[in-house]
């Protein structure tokens, strides 16, 4: 993965996505496929692709935005009919213009190495931080609420926001549970603990673990992104500190009765250690090589990938065997959330093939205008066009593939990146970890959030009225960071 830099449509070798997606068991996946970062050896060119093969990607995008705002029961009983119905709307077309054969080769590739990955990690960790049920001092007050989310971006960047997020999410809800106004921690928590927190390592989030593959220091990450980092998450720790004070005094009296806790005490403490399993399981499959593919279907998979499958699978079926009935019970478990997300992401998957191949087509490909524009004078890049391109097409499409594209037409020397062109690399890193905050598919996480919240009752924004929450709290920030920084 650290050989001589490549660009183009062939540029990331085809390991990449796979080891990105089992990232995500520790990172902050990322919503989407890497399709074309896979590579194949197939004929397919994103080249010859027209803007017209984005359509259904776009049109499940305004499914999930605008569909539960007309008929809510709509969407919660038929979503994974949408899904497969916008993957149908690209696959049929795809099949009778280029062929079957090579339909069925791009839509296992993304399955078996982008879409099966993802899905194992998040039912791993779904399952082991299920099984943990924290209890006591967890009350809703607005300092209790600011050290939680505190306390859970601190962790993003060890255990990954999908492990951080699945962990405390829980807690969150049930401490304030007896309040009324309780969507903005929600909010505040996909930014914080499902994305931000993340920044400051490989472990943290999918596209700095793909920059650590690609040979990225470990630590710079950390060198380059712990100021900018620390300050976002202060000033958005400060906001919600404010306005969480400010909402719980227009409280009746028995809310903030009803948040008082008892002793702290944690049930299902096992799976602490199940979960630092996950995290080495994931390390595992990015440090061994061990050369050994098998041919599925026309897709070769690593058997590392086969093995780290094999182990998340293995401490998931642990947790349930380990966990008593009654704390999940407490928790109010169950599979409806994860089914939600495997439903709707497998459409994201298949979707979001052609859009990918585009953008990793360059210069030759119809998103051409946005190479382009991150281009200064002399075609060298421009840190803070960069940056903002990088950070826009992470939140609509997928942080990890987007930080990969940027990558590479930036010349995909990570020396390099890290020395004369150490800005651009900055840049890359904070668009794709920061923007991911600003949709529910920005980031693994995020959907997942917001899934349980609203399992437990919790009546979450709408896909666009997050979108302006999150720009407004976010985008100022990020502007004065861009400034500063860049």
């Amino acid at each position: 993965m650290r050989g001589a830099p490549r660009t183009g449509y062939d540029a990331p070798m085809r390991n990449a996505p796979l080891l990105t997606w089992f990232a995500a068991a520790v990172t902050a996946p990322a919503s989407g496929a890497a399709f074309a970062a896979a590579g194949t050896a197939s004929a397919f060119d994103g080249a010859q692709l027209s803007l017209w093969w984005g359509a259904p990607f776009a049109g499940l995008l305004l499914s999930i935005a605008l569909v539960p705002l007309f008929s809510a029961k709509l969407w919660h009983d038929h979503y994974g009919k949408f899904a497969a119905g916008w993957a149908a709307a690209l696959l049929v077309p795809f099949a009778l213009l280029h062929g079957p054969g090579e339909a069925w080769h791009h839509a296992v590739h993304a399955l078996l190495l982008e879409y099966v990955p993802f899905v194992v990690v998040l039912f791993a960790l779904y399952t082991v931080a299920g099984g943990i049920c924290i209890h006591g001092h967890v009350a809703g007050t607005p300092l209790r609420n600011t050290a939680l989310l505190a306390l859970g971006a601190a962790l993003a960047s060890v255990m990954g926001t999908t492990g951080a997020s699945m962990l405390l999410i829980r807690p969150l809800l049930a401490g304030n549970e007896g309040r009324t106004h309780r969507v903005h921690a929600v909010i505040f928590f996909i930014l914080l603990v499902g994305n931000v927190g993340g920044a400051l390592s490989p472990l943290g989030d999918p596209p700095l673990f793909i920059g650590y593959l690609k040979g990225v220091d470990f630590f710079w990450t950390t060198r380059a992104l712990l100021a900018p980092t620390l300050g976002l998450c202060a000033a958005l720790l400060a906001a919600f500190l404010a306005l969480d004070w400010f909402l719980i005094r227009r409280e009746p009296p028995a809310a903030e009765a009803e948040v008082t806790r008892g002793p702290f005490r944690i049930e299902g403490a096992a799976n602490f250690m199940l979960l630092a399993g996950i995290v080495g399981a994931v390390l595992m499959s990015g440090m061994w090589k061990s050369g050994i593919a098998f041919d599925v279907f026309g897709t070769d998979v690593d058997l590392e990938g086969i093995v780290r499958e094999g182990l998340l699978i293995g401490l998931a079926l642990a947790s349930l065997a380990l966990t008593p009935r009654a704390v999940r019970e407490h928790n109010v478990f169950h599979w409806g959330p994860i089914i939600e997300v495997a439903k709707i992401f497998a459409g994201i998957f298949l979707t979001i093939i052609p859009v990918i191949a585009m953008l990793q087509a360059g210069r030759r490909g119809a998103l051409a205008p946005i190479v382009e524009l991150v281009s200064g004078p002399g075609g060298a890049p421009s840190d803070v066009a960069v940056f903002w391109a990088t950070g826009f097409l992470s939140a609509f499409l997928d942080n990890a593939p987007t930080y990969l594209v940027f990558f590479n037409l930036s010349g995909g020397s990570a020396q390099a990146l890290m020395g004369p062109l150490a800005g651009t690399l900055t840049a890359i890193s904070m668009g794709a970890v920061y923007f991911g905050a600003l949709t529910y598919i920005g980031n693994a996480p995020n959907f997942m959030i917001k899934a349980i919240a609203e399992d437990r009752g919790l009546a979450m924004p709408s896909f666009f009225a997050y979108f302006a929450y999150a720009c407004a709290m976010l985008l100022p920030l990020l502007a004065v960071i861009a400034h500063v920084m860049l």
